[in-house]
């Protein structure tokens, strides 16, 4: 799959918009997943102090990240697993595919993984020689389709049963019958996908967390395909991000019991695997009584690209994430665009930061705007990261680039000055009042001139209210008094 086209989100949001029944795909598939969450909480009692206990042991990882994964190594060795250092995402590449040619590897089974597609290691991967099938049932369809995911855990939440029926059969040559319903068109993928992990030589995955007090890894899905992919070839490599390891078991078990139901609404995930080492053998040799199930080899990638940098900053509170995607499923953006438009690996408010703290402002200017600034996303993170005030940080530091518009800029400039001076931003405020009221219907304006008709392209700009906070509070204390 070739990398995205270098445009703006402005630009791919328009064509987003432009596609038949997208937003209703997404927001169906969004909603459910909100309603889902809430309902998962609301049984939960002491879900919101278990939030606030992941938050803080977020917190204690970063702030001593270097001891964690100092130990995790050590506890990985001991249990014969192989540990691989990538400072960045070419180190990655230049790693998986030397243990791949190494072994002699032709064929790869591959889980569910982020970091994969941030470093782009299926291309690398074939460009060595080496074939790469998909094993979770989303990715596999977006492979077939040529397209990259567009969410963190449901990565074809913007398809229909009837679109992954014509994918399955341009593809795969389906008959109607293979197609007819979900369940028909999941036994085609699980017959297609069984004969795919016998012949595989390595099985590739990504790891939700590493556990330094055992030297653990720990992946949880909903699909029987992540235990397949780990213990089915004889090689397994995972591939994990340097900020995704937590202190114990223990702490595990807080993050796991969140991050389900955040995602999905379960209380905990059909498969939760924790994985110590490849499969230990008899020391004297004996294959019969040597452990019969997993890989020969286990090799874990810890990927940093560009995390390391922003430890210690006004952005480092992103690495507190936990890839469960209740952000993207909450945010009014992603509902009506989704995840494509932001033409990275990473989407909707996590995105919107992750992205350009990871690859720079410059490549993509644009992403930090691509909210609503609602606080929707801060409000749903089980480890409550404040999004908003992140990209807020970003939009400042864009606001005085060579490339953004005058008119922002200077519009900007004019808002910071009002701000300062009371009468004047009052002043200022009534005739905004006057200006977005005249015209409207029903309290809305469809359209705005200049710049501004950006806004009413898609949708209706609130008229003002007819009184402000500040005489309706003045009011309210005059009655009292």
């Amino acid at each position: 799959m070739s990398a995205p086209e270098p445009v703006s989100f402005y630009r791919r949001a328009t064509e987003a918009l432009a596609t038949p029944d997208l937003p209703q795909k997404i927001e169906r598939a969004t909603a459910r997943l909100v309603a889902a969450r809430h309902a998962a909480f609301a049984v939960f009692p002491e879900g919101e102090a278990l939030r606030d206990e992941a938050r803080a042991i977020r917190a204690r990882v970063l702030s001593h990240l270097d001891q964690h994964l100092i130990r995790f190594e050590a506890e990985l060795q001991k249990r014969g697993g192989h540990l691989h250092w990538a400072a960045t995402a070419e180190d990655a590449l230049r790693i998986v595919t030397g243990i791949a040619r190494a072994h002699g590897v032709r064929t790869v089974v591959k889980g569910k993984s982020m970091v994969s597609e941030e470093v782009e290691l299926n291309g690398a991967l074939g460009a060595a020689g080496v074939r790469v099938v998909e094993t979770d049932l989303g990715e596999y369809v977006a492979q077939l389709a040529g397209e990259h995911p567009s969410h963190i855990v449901g990565p074809i939440i913007h398809k229909s049963r009837e679109d992954v029926a014509a994918v399955f059969r341009e593809k795969l040559g389906a008959a109607e019958e293979d197609v007819s319903d979900a369940a028909r068109m999941t036994a085609l993928a699980r017959r297609t996908l069984r004969a795919e992990f016998l012949r595989a030589d390595m099985g590739i995955s990504g790891a939700n967390f590493g556990v330094a007090e055992t030297g653990s890894i720990c992946l949880v899905t909903n699909e029987g395909n992540g235990r397949l992919t780990t213990s089915v070839p004889r090689v397994h490599v995972a591939l994990l991000g340097i900020e995704r390891v937590v202190p114990s078991l223990a702490d595990l078990s807080v993050m796991l019991r969140v991050l389900a139901r955040s995602a999905t609404g379960q209380k905990l995930t059909v498969y939760s695997n924790l994985l110590s080492g490849p499969r230990r053998r008899d020391p004297g040799g004996s294959e019969a009584a040597s452990e019969p199930d997993g890989p020969d080899e286990l090799h874990v990638v810890l990927v940093d690209n560009g995390r390391t940098e922003l430890l210690g900053t006004e952005l480092a509170e992103i690495l507190y994430c936990i890839r469960c995607g209740a952000c993207l499923n909450t945010c009014p953006v992603f509902q009506n665009v989704g995840g494509h438009a932001y033409g990275a690996v990473y989407s909707g408010p996590v995105g919107a930061v992750l992205t350009p703290a990871l690859r720079g402002l410059d490549a993509f200017p644009d992403l930090p705007h691509a909210s609503s600034l609602c606080g929707a996303c801060r409000e749903i993170c089980p480890v409550r990261i404040d999004i908003p005030r992140m990209l807020l940080a970003l939009r400042a530091r864009g606001a005085d680039r060579p490339d953004t518009p005058g008119w922002m800029r200077q519009g900007m400039r004019m808002y910071g000055w009002l701000a300062a001076r009371p009468r004047l931003f009052g002043a200022a405020a009534r005739l905004a009042r006057l200006a977005t009221r005249t015209g409207a219907r029903d309290g809305w304006r469809r359209s705005l001139p200049g710049p501004l008709a950006g806004w009413t392209a898609h949708r209706d700009f609130p008229a003002f209210a007819p009184r402000s906070f500040q005489q309706l509070w003045r009011a309210r204390a005059r009655t009292r008094s």
